[in-house]
């Protein structure tokens, strides 16, 4: 629980009021009863206020209150960037009871630092190391040699492979998995595949063969502050390591693929895929199911929309879109043709029976 003072002073934001009523919840102004902080931050949720039994709101600058109704506001200029805030302050997390349940299985050898939570059935390796203050859901695994460092939190069915490096306040939500083996094989001849990718189409003479596996031996590393989703895989490297750097946020079911490497700050959307060897720059976003061939560089703050398939390396700065990659007012100005073809045939026709005649 929280007086509206105290969240104001958190979110750095200004307050009026009675602000030492106290808020317990966080609720869609149409549902807010009088001890949740209703989320009214511009006009268009000022009318739903009236639905609810609110007694306090997060508002927008300017906004009148008391006209609302309202005992307290608290005025904010960044709706999203107070949400953030806001719902950190109030989140419940999973309840799980602090300390090691008994029915996990920790290798003698592991270090287990202070203040460390983990759940049933969890398994932590040989010689891994997890962080102070961290948090091992139910169903976790933790590989040999692994390090996670200070104030990670793994849902349950976590599953990290050995030898991973991962910095500090590491988050990752349930059944997500790093370090599996890279998808690599070769043949021992010269493969249909192959001959493809070089002629851009023509496999030539090969026979059938079957694939040989090429391990992974190396490992993922990941920086400080990085969160992965629901279902991600990350894959090892073949031979140097995975690397996922600082600040970086993976959204649900998003794959990527041996030896990739990726920056800072970077944003990769739901169903998003890298193939191996993938090098991303810093700040780069990706909407989801996006799709990256492998051996391809994206430059630092490329802006990939949804559904992109980027088949060549992107510069710096670009902003993208469409089968294959293009420049995003490009890919309108194509769809708008597109969407014009039907005319310009009716009007081609009308054009021959007039030459015709």
């Amino acid at each position: 629980m929280y007086t509206v003072r105290e969240i104001a002073d958190a979110l750095g934001a200004e307050a009026a009021g009675a602000v030492d009523l106290t808020i317990t919840e966080a609720a869609e102004p149409q549902d807010a009863g009088p001890d949740a902080l209703a989320m009214a931050m511009s006009p268009k949720y000022a009318e739903a206020l009236s639905a609810g039994t609110a007694r306090v709101a997060l508002v927008w600058e300017g906004a009148d209150w008391q006209g609302m109704g309202l005992d307290a506001a608290i005025f904010v200029v960044r709706p999203r960037l107070a949400m953030g805030g806001v719902t950190r302050m109030l989140d419940p997390g999973q309840r799980e009871a602090p300390g090691i349940h008994p029915s996990a299985v920790i290798d003698p050898t592991a270090v287990i630092e202070q203040n460390v939570t983990i759940g049933p059935l969890a398994v932590v390796g040989p010689n891994a190391v997890i962080g102070a203050g961290s948090l091992i859901g139910a169903h976790c695994f933790i590989g040999a040699d692994v390090t996670i460092g200070v104030d990670a939190n793994l849902r349950e069915m976590v599953s990290i492979g050995a030898r991973v490096s991962i910095g500090d306040r590491f988050r990752a939500q349930p059944g997500a998995r790093v370090a599996a083996d890279g998808f690599s094989y070769v043949t021992a001849e010269t493969s249909g595949v192959e001959n493809a990718r070089k002629t851009l189409g023509d496999q030539g003479e090969t026979e059938t063969q079957p694939w040989l596996r090429i391990h992974s031996l190396g490992s993922v590393r990941i920086g400080n502050d990085v969160e992965i989703g629901a279902n991600c895989t990350i894959d090892n490297g073949t031979i140097r390591d995975t690397v996922i750097g600082n600040g970086t946020k993976l959204d649900n079911q998003v794959h990527i693929g041996h030896n990739c490497r990726i920056g800072d700050d970077c944003l990769l959307c739901g169903q998003t895929g890298l193939s191996g060897s993938v090098d991303v720059g810093n700040n780069v976003v990706l909407g989801g199911q996006c799709g990256v061939a492998d051996n391809l560089f994206i430059g630092d703050r490329v802006i990939a929309g949804g559904g992109t398939k980027i088949l060549s390396n992107v510069p710096a700065g670009r902003v993208v879109m469409g089968y294959p990659a293009v420049k995003m007012d490009t890919h309108t100005e194509m769809y708008k043709a597109q969407r014009r073809l039907p005319r310009l045939m009716r009007d081609l026709d009308a054009l021959k029976k007039a030459v015709f005649k």
